[in-house]
C-alpha cells in the first residue's frame, strides 16, 4: 500500500535504537530555543488583545458610531471571518464597501486583524513544536496560549478607562517585534529535512539543543520520518488511516468554539451588565486572573498531560457555564433575584480561568503533534478552518442568543461542554513524552 514499506522501515530502525533517541531528545532548553520562542508568540499578544477587544469597549462604540446590536455582532464577527480566510491563505479584500465609511474603516481593521491572527494560529504552535525537545515541547507551545491571554488582560483592564481607539494600538507593538525578531530565528529542522536540506537541518539542530548536545540520533529520527512520508499525497489526510486523527483535530477545535468562548470573551462585558455586575469590576478581575490561569495550564501540561488536562478544563467549563444559566435563570425569581450578579461572575470567573488553563491552548498543541509532516500543511489548513468558521459563526449570533435566552444559551453551551469531556476521553491520545515522530508511530489513532 502507499507509503507501507517506507512505515516498516522507519519502524524497524526506531523501535531499535528507541531508548538512544529517548535520552538524547530531552535535552535541556537552550537560549536560541527561549528566544525563537518568544519572538514566535510575540504577536499572540495582539491576538488576545483584539480578543478582547470588544468586551469593554462594546457600549462606547455603539454610542460613538451609533451601531445597532447587528452591526455590532457583524463588527465583532469580523476578527474569526478574517481568521477563516487567514487559515486558507486567501487576502482577496473588496476595496469598496459604499457608504458610512466609518464603520468600514473599522470593519476593514477587524477583518484585517482577522486574517493575521489566521495564519499565527496555525504556524505558531507547528513551529514551536517543531523546534522544541519532546520533554518541554508541551510547555513551549502553551506559551502560545499564555500570551494570548496577557493581551486579553490588558484589553480586558484598559477597557475600563481608555478609548476604543487607543487600545486599537496597543497590538502594534509585538507585531513589530515579531516582525524584526523573525531576522533572527532559526528555520524549524523538520521543515529543512522536508525540503531536502539535510545539512542545514543539522546545523539548526545543533543550535537549538546546545553545542555539546548530541544530535545524531534525533536527527536520524527525523530524516527517516521524512523518507518514509514522503510519497504521501494530499489525499491520503482523507484516507482511513488518517480518520482518526482528523477526528480528533477537527472535533477538538468545534468543541472549542462551541463552548461559547467566543462569545464570552467577546462579550463578556455585557454578559455583566445582563446581569446586573458592575462591569468594570468585573472586567478588572478578570483581567487579574487570567495569566496566572494560564501559567497553570503551561506548568500542568507536562506533569499531568494533555488529555487529563483537557478534561479537567472543559469540567470547568462546563460548571461555569451552568452556573451562569442558574444565575439568569434565577434573574426573574421573586427572592432569589439578588443572587444573580454573584452568580454570574462567578460563573463567568470559572469559564475564562478554565478556558485559559486548557481548552484554549491545548487544541492547537495536540493538532500540531498528531499530523505526519506531510500531511501538516493541509491538515492544518482544514482543523484551522473548522475553528475559525465556527467561532465566526458563535460570535455573530451570540448577542442574538443572549436576546433570546440567557438560560437558553448557556444551558446550550454547558451540554457542548459537557460533550467535550467525553470526546477527550473516548478519543484524544496521551502525546506526552513522545517526539513528533514516534507519536505517529503508536497505534493509537
Amino acid at each position: 500500500m502507499e507509503g507501507e514499506s517506507g512505515t516498516s522501515i522507519e519502524k524497524g530502525l526506531l523501535s531499535a535504537n528507541k531508548e538512544e533517541i529517548s535520552s538524547s531528545s530531552a535535552t535541556t532548553s537552550t537560549p536560541l530555543l527561549f528566544f525563537a520562542t518568544f519572538i514566535i508568540v510575540s504577536a499572540s499578544f495582539s491576538f488576545g488583545v483584539s480578543l478582547g477587544y470588544t468586551a469593554g469597549t462594546m457600549g462606547s462604540i455603539m454610542e460613538d458610531l451609533d451601531l445597532s446590536i447587528a452591526q455590532f455582532s457583524v463588527f465583532g464577527s469580523l476578527l474569526t471571518f478574517g481568521g477563516m480566510i487567514g487559515a486558507i491563505f486567501s487576502a482577496t479584500i473588496a476595496d469598496s464597501f459604499g457608504r458610512k465609511m466609518n464603520i468600514i474603516w473599522l470593519d476593514l481593521g477587524r477583518f484585517f486583524v482577522g486574517i493575521g491572527v489566521g495564519l499565527l494560529s496555525y504556524v505558531v504552535p507547528v513551529y514551536i513544536a517543531e523546534i522544541a525537545p519532546k520533554n518541554v515541547r508541551g510547555t513551549f507551545t502553551f506559551s502560545n496560549q499564555l500570551l494570548q491571554n496577557c493581551g486579553l488582560a490588558v484589553a480586558y483592564y484598559l477597557g475600563n478607562f481608555m478609548s476604543w481607539r487607543s487600545i486599537a494600538l496597543i497590538g502594534i507593538y509585538p507585531c513589530l517585534i515579531q516582525l524584526f525578531g523573525l531576522f533572527f530565528v532559526p528555520e524549524s529542522p523538520r521543515w529543512l529535512a522536508k525540503e531536502g536540506r539535510d545539512e542545514e537541518c543539522e546545523v539548526v539542530l545543533q543550535k537549538l539543543r546546545g553545542k555539546d548536545a548530541d544530535i545524531i540520533k534525533e536527527t536520524r529520527e527525523i530524516m527517516i520520518s521524512v523518507e518514509a512520508s514522503a510519497n504521501i499525497s494530499m489525499r491520503s489526510l482523507f484516507k482511513r488511516k488518517y480518520t482518526h486523527q482528523l477526528t480528533i483535530g477537527v472535533g477538538l477545535m468545534l468543541l472549542q468554539q462551541l463552548s461559547g468562548s467566543a462569545g464570552i470573551s467577546y462579550y463578556v462585558g455585557s454578559i455583566f451588565d445582563l446581569a446586573g455586575f458592575p462591569s468594570r469590576i468585573g472586567m478588572t478581575v478578570l483581567s487579574i486572573v487570567v495569566v496566572p490561569k494560564a501559567i497553570v495550564g503551561l506548568i500542568l501540561v507536562e506533569r499531568w498531560g494533555r488529555r487529563p488536562l483537557l478534561m479537567a478544563s472543559a469540567s470547568g467549563l462546563c460548571l461555569g457555564c451552568i452556573i451562569l444559566a442558574l444565575a439568569f435563570a434565577l434573574k426573574g425569581v421573586p427572592g432569589f433575584v439578588n443572587f444573580t450578579p454573584t452568580l454570574a461572575f462567578i460563573g463567568v470567573m470559572t469559564f475564562s480561568m478554565m478556558f485559559a488553563a486548557g481548552i484554549g491552548g491545548l487544541p492547537w498543541i495536540i493538532m500540531s503533534e498528531i499530523f505526519p509532516m506531510d500531511m501538516k500543511v493541509v491538515a492544518g489548513s482544514l482543523v484551522s478552518i473548522a475553528n475559525w468558521f465556527t467561532g465566526w459563526i458563535v460570535s455573530y449570533c451570540f448577542n442574538f442568543m443572549l436576546l433570546w435566552s440567557q438560560t437558553g444559551t448557556f444551558s446550550i453551551f454547558a451540554m457542548i461542554c459537557g460533550g467535550t469531556i467525553v470526546f477527550a476521553w473516548c478519543m484524544v491520545p496521551e502525546t506526552r513524552g513522545l517526539t513528533l515522530e514516534e507519536i505517529q508511530l503508536r497505534r493509537t489513532f
